[in-house]
C-alpha cells in the first residue's frame, strides 16, 4: 500500500481518486505527517517547479486539462515523472500510480 499525496486536487476530481485508488493506496493531503510514495497534482492548480522542489526524491504525476498546453509542458520542464490529461487519469488512474510506485 503506497501513500499518494494529492495537492491542488479539486473536491470532485479527489473523489474520483478516492473511488480508484482508495482500495490499494492511502490517499494523505499536504497536512499529512506522512511521506509519501507518490505525489499526484493538478498542474492547473500548483506551480510545477515548486512541487517538484518541494519533492525531488518521490516520484510526480501532473495531471491537467487537454488544452493546458502551456502546463503540461512546465510539468515536464519540472521533472515530473509522469504527465498526463485529466481524462486519462481518469480513466488509467490504477495503472499509472501502479507504474510509479513500483
Amino acid at each position: 500500500m503506497a501513500t499518494i499525496l494529492v495537492a491542488g486536487v479539486d473536491l470532485f476530481f479527489r473523489g474520483k481518486l478516492d473511488a480508484l485508488l482508495a482500495r490499494e493506496h492511502k490517499l494523505v493531503s499536504t497536512e499529512s505527517v506522512d511521506e509519501p510514495d507518490l505525489v499526484i497534482v493538478d498542474i492547473a492548480r500548483v506551480d510545477p517547479e515548486e512541487v517538484a522542489d518541494a519533492y525531488p526524491d518521490i516520484p510526480i504525476l501532473g495531471y491537467t486539462n487537454h488544452t493546458d498546453t502551456a502546463g503540461l509542458r512546465a510539468a515536464h520542464e519540472a521533472g515530473f515523472d509522469q504527465v498526463v490529461v485529466r481524462s486519462a487519469l481518469a480513466e488509467r488512474a490504477p495503472e499509472i500510480v501502479r507504474e510509479l510506485v513500483t
